[in-house]
């Protein structure tokens, strides 16, 4: 059968009642290995999501579905078509989508240069400009390489370049696997809307139990290459006990802690639940570790080796249900070092860095956010910091691994800010302990020490530090258990924290400065890059007698730091001169903004003077790294490791329409002040980046995007951005606005 041929089948509506998928009676071995055993699956329309744990013959039920892997036998009937034994490019041209587990992109190729390769001509419905609508996310990342995504972008391109092929059928492997919670959701939600729209159904792999019951109702188990059963979503969520049983999530009869009571009710009903204060049976279903071989354990068998505990269930903390330690008074606010972390698996290493700390003479807190359930020992137990979820702590309880982290994080991150008397927090562990520690400490203040000993302070930490002021300490070795490496760094965080607790006692313990009775001076943050240096320069010298400057290098981060600072309300008014970050941003360049650009101001309606310093250029490393869609533009060497390249005319009229918007929605006072004869060191005659009518457009979008009121103001001006009489400016429009809330200050301390 020809392509074109296979190609118009995708047009042909299937016949009422027809099932989309139809799997029946499927066998795939592996060698001698049978790793689907008669397997009998329909999808009849919208969203079906397959769960099991590891090794259970999912992935290989995918495979053999797309003609990866052979078939011993059964049939696999596409809108009615046997498909079965036929090539993997046949089966994607009838219209089947397959996103493998991994995403699987190409890490040199752009988001754009993916989709263009993957679209099937103009027929389909399916097209890039289609993608970059229901995906704008992607929109904005499209000149980034597939390296440069994250891990929910990567998950949307890999759909994408599934969906280019215009499928009836799209089949995903685990697409949630590796995600941060808040994409896991918007995962969710893209798939869920995408079956809604009518024109593909979708088959998902999963093994969050949370994700496939939202996804889909009802739910397939797959237990040793077996289809187990079909189940209510509701059924599966609902049912703790299945699904420890079958998909071996939950509590284990091994662990040392108590098991969830599971007891009929014998009683009266009361006002509140109480706690099972006597002996409850722990069962453990899986005796042996199991495999997609494994023949289901007798239940006599699972009764015979169940055993009986007298401990508080999990509901409880010191024999007392957790409702009564809603109102228990917190620990006393001495001055104390938080060490955090999971216990279970990282105890010995945590209680080595709590006991250097205290043998340096500062107390420790040892706090445990493990989500096994087992007690461990710690002065904070994880059921303590479960209280403090917003909702409640079953989500911690849930038996789901994935919801448990998520669940925990954000608990703690809740937990910590509220603790009085923390003069610093140290954690260690790996990827999951930092991914659960780090959030936390960016809600922190800055100046409050924050050290995190991890095996990924060697790579990229910039989901990890955020715009806090969080050190990162490479642990060398794994954080598994003590030995001479792993002494040395351990040792060395602890003592460091330590001294870092011990200075910042000290400065708390000291009178406030005199100052001849004056007040400190407010503060102000400006943003600096090199090339808008001589500006802020000025404007700092301007203000000094009157404000305290703080500059905030835009490298990405620094507009996020000086944006932290304005919400906290430490920093209350801001000079934005050089909001560069957004070329990066826009055009995939290395000191990206986030979206929230401007967001801090937006949200706390302070006074605000901004510019468009350093929008003529987009950062990327040396010159060989430029994206080949860029290798025919202007570029300049800043350095061996920098290459600066101009952006055009197009470019910064994209860029003076998204500025414009967000100045819209300030509420506050806006004064934006634009320079008319260059935006940097290097948009100056005789200097390479000098375009004026590259400039002229970003200002010309500017004008006709923002809404001018009295209170928010475009300024143009002769002048250089490093013209003095243009840091003069930008003084002048300063303290006018703030001239009022000057002498509120001055009133009040009258």
């Amino acid at each position: 059968m020809s392509g074109a041929v296979m190609a118009e089948r995708l047009k042909a509506p299937p016949g009422a009642g027809i099932p989309i998928l139809q799997i029946a009676g499927l066998n795939v071995f592996y060698g001698r290995s049978h790793a689907v055993q008669g397997v009998d699956l329909t999808l009849q329309s919208g969203v079906l999501s397959v769960v099991g744990r590891n090794g259970m013959g999912k992935t290989t039920m995918c495979k053999a579905v797309m003609g990866l892997v052979p078939i011993a036998s059964g049939s696999i009937r596409f809108f009615g078509e046997e498909i079965g034994g036929r090539a993997p490019a046949e089966i994607a041209r009838l219209g089947i989508g397959y996103v493998p587990q991994g995403r699987r992109l190409w890490r040199s190729l752009t988001v754009d240069e993916h989709l263009r390769l993957m679209q099937r001509g103009k027929r389909g419905a399916w097209t890039p400009e289609r993608i970059y609508e229901v995906f704008p996310r992607l929109a904005e990342r499209r000149s980034n390489g597939g390296a440069q995504l994250s891990g929910g972008e990567q998950q949307m391109l890999a759909i994408s370049r599934a969906l280019l092929m215009n499928p009836r059928l799209l089949i995903m492997d685990e697409p949630t696997e590796g995600l941060a919670p808040v994409i896991v959701a918007h995962v969710e939600e893209m798939l869920v809307r995408l079956a809604e729209q009518g024109d593909v159904a979708i088959l998902v792999i999963e093994q969050n139990i949370g994700v496939a019951t939202e996804m889909s109702d009802p739910v397939a188990i797959m237990v040793n290459g077996r289809i187990n059963r079909i189940i209510a979503s509701a059924t599966l969520a609902g049912d703790r006990e299945l699904q420890q049983r079958l998909l071996g999530v939950g509590r284990h009869g091994h662990d040392e802690t108590d098991g969830a009571s599971g007891g009929a009710e014998t009683g009266a009903p009361s006002p509140a639940p109480a706690a099972s204060t006597g002996p409850t049976r722990v069962y453990n279903a899986n005796p042996v570790i199991p495999t997609r071989w494994s023949q289901p354990v007798p239940a006599a068998r699972i009764e015979a080796q169940a055993r009986t505990i007298s401990r508080p269930t999990l509901a409880t903390l010191d024999g007392r249900s957790v409702g009564d330690r809603r109102g228990a008074p917190s620990v006393s606010a001495e001055p104390h070092v938080i060490v955090v972390g999971t216990l279970d698996t990282k105890g010995d290493e945590l209680r080595h860095i709590r006991d250097l700390i205290r043998a340096e003479g500062v107390r420790a807190r040892l706090v445990d956010i493990s989500t096994s359930g087992r007690s461990a020992g710690g002065d904070v137990t994880p059921q303590e910091i479960a209280l403090a979820h917003p909702r409640g702590s079953a989500g911690i309880a849930s038996g789901d691994r994935g919801m448990a982290v998520a669940a925990m994080t954000e608990a703690f991150k809740a937990w910590l800010p509220r603790q009085q008397g923390i003069f610093g927090v140290i954690s260690a562990g790996g990827s999951g302990a930092t991914a659960m520690v780090t959030p936390a400490m960016q809600a922190l203040p800055i100046g409050l020490p924050k050290l995190m000993i991890s095996t990924m302070a060697s790579g990229d930490v910039r989901a990890y530090v955020g715009a806090a002021d969080i050190a990162m300490m490479h642990a060398v070795t794994d954080v598994q258990g003590l030995n001479r490496v792993s002494r040395l760094v351990l040792g060395n965080g602890a003592r460091a924290i330590a001294a870092m607790a011990r200075a910042r006692i000290a400065d708390f313990a000291k009178p406030a400065p005199a100052r001849g009775g004056e007040p400190e001076k407010p503060l102000v943050g400006l943003t600096m890059f090199g090339v808008t240096t001589p500006c802020v320069q000025q404007v700092s010298k301007l203000l000094e007698n009157e404000w305290e400057p703080l500059v905030f290098h835009a490298t990405g981060t620094g507009g996020r730091a000086m944006e932290k600072l304005v919400e906290s309300g430490l920093v209350g008014a801001v000079i934005d001169v050089s909001t560069t970050e957004i070329c990066d941003m826009m055009m995939g360049g290395l000191l990206p903004a986030t979206e929230d650009r401007f967001g801090a101001i937006i949200r706390t309606r302070i006074p605000y003077v901004g510019s468009v310093g350093a929008l003529d250029m987009v950062n990327f490393f040396a010159p060989e790294t430029v994206p080949e869609r860029y290798r025919g533009r202007k570029l300049y060497p800043h350095n061996p490791q920098i290459t600066l390249m101009r952006t055009t005319a197009e470019e910064n009229a994209r860029m003076g329409r998204w500025i414009g918007e967000r100045l819209n929605e300030m509420e506050g006072p806006v004064r934006f002040l634009l320079p008319e004869l260059g935006v940097s060191a290097l948009d100056a005659p005789g200097k390479p980046f000098h375009d004026p009518a590259a400039d002229a457009a970003l200002f010309q979008a500017l004008e006709q995007t923002v809404r001018r009121t009295q209170t928010r103001q475009l300024v143009r001006l002769p002048h250089h951005i490093n013209d003095p009489a243009f840091a003069a400016a930008l003084v002048q429009h300063f303290r006018a606005l703030h001239a009022g809330r000057r002498r509120e200050r001055a009133g009040g301390r009258a």
